[in-house]
């Protein structure tokens, strides 16, 4: 999945962060993580190398949600090219009937207005398409569907992408109240 997302320049990952739990105790409070210098974890060791950032005191801990963090790439109105943290974050769950993912954007690029409800459709027209892409590719390597994920305050996944705001006179709504 992130050769997929890197390829779109959407990713590219620095590190994997998980938290751990114990089977019937739940989340035991530690994270760990784990830095990715080359950019790539195709390794055939790093299962090992995860396992082997267990917390001393709890033998039996397995990791949790395991976040691929990295930067990816969006482009402005005039196509100038910004690097991002965290611009599109990929979290997978190990999980005993089969990995979970998810993947969450949080930037206002994604839809043709910004988070105070301008109209930016330069800013739409360069990026949403490449999201869009990524998505494609990603049901492509799966063989499924990528699903919605919930509604937020700050927007709806649709399709392949974010859904329009209501707008009201040409302006959608200012979300800014909870950046």
């Amino acid at each position: 999945m992130t050769a997929v997302l890197t390829e779109h320049g959407l990713l590219a990952p620095s590190a994997l962060e998980w938290d751990w739990f114990v089977v019937g105790k739940g989340g035991i409070g530690v994270w760990t993580r784990l830095s990715l210098p080359s950019g790539k974890f195709d390794s055939s060791d790093l299962t090992q190398r995860v396992l082997q950032c267990r917390p001393a005191g709890f033998a039996t801990a397995e990791p949790a949600d395991i976040l691929v963090a990295g930067y990816g790439e969006w482009l402005d109105a005039e196509g100038q090219a910004h690097q991002e943290r965290g611009l599109v974050e990929l979290t997978v769950t190990p999980d005993e009937l089969g990995p979970f993912a998810q993947l969450s954007v949080y930037h206002d690029i994604w839809s043709g207005y910004d988070f105070r409800g301008h109209p930016h459709p330069e800013l739409h027209q360069r990026n949403a398409p490449r999201l869009a892409a990524a998505l494609h590719a990603l049901d492509d390597m799966l063989g499924v569907a990528c699903e919605p994920g919930e509604l937020t305050y700050f927007g709806q996944a649709e399709g392949h992408g974010v859904a329009a705001p209501e707008v009201i006179d040409g302006i959608g709504p200012d979300l800014t109240d909870r950046l």
